[in-house]
């Protein structure tokens, strides 16, 4: 597939979207819609066989939803690496401070028209502190969950974030490999 061009069709300072003229690989022509957003992280918060989560409101699903601590830097402002944007994100929503961070593993979010990918870091020695939520995070709860009830939460559709469910596959992952090179 080729793009002939494109026009920004809205833009905020969160994100651009744009419609870009495509010749499809028979020659036909047609639109794709793109949401060009800069990249995201994504946080697990691990302490004594549990995770801690949040729920802040979505408003485009119109409720709250539980999640691991997530988000992209604020417009204007470039993070010096995804793993400083990764502790402030974690410090910002849950108050928590971290002694350990690794990277998991990355994933693309909805990728048929967002280009924002997301990188995954698993935060251990968590040291408690103030939360100091953005203003569309004001309400929010913070709690620790075991991980038996977290599967539980996604087993009964109360976890329903890709994000989260996506972070959590990468952490399953990164634990098998790890007991793989145990063996």
């Amino acid at each position: 597939m080729e793009r002939i061009d494109g026009r920004v069709v809205y833009e905020n300072p969160w994100m651009v979207v744009r419609e870009d003229r495509v010749r499809f690989g028979d020659g036909s022509l047609g639109i794709y819609g793109v949401i060009d957003k800069p990249g995201s992280v994504l946080v697990i918060p691990s302490e004594d066989a549990g995770f801690w989560m949040v729920n802040p409101y979505r408003y485009a699903i119109g409720r709250r939803v539980w999640e691991f601590p997530q988000g992209a830097p604020d417009p204007g402002v470039v993070p010096a690496s995804a793993a400083d944007l990764a502790r402030a994100e974690l410090a910002e929503e849950t108050g928590l401070r971290c002694g350990e961070l690794e990277h998991v593993g990355h994933f693309m979010h909805g990728y048929g028209c967002l280009n924002q990918g997301c990188d995954v870091f698993l935060a251990t020695d968590l040291v408690a502190g103030p939360a100091t939520p953005g203003p569309g995070e004001h309400g929010m709860t913070v709690r620790r969950v075991p991980e038996a009830e977290f599967i539980a939460m996604i087993r009964r559709g109360e976890i329903v974030d890709a994000a989260t469910l996506a972070a959590w596959a990468l952490l399953l992952d990164a634990r098998s490999a790890a007991a793989d090179a145990g063996d």
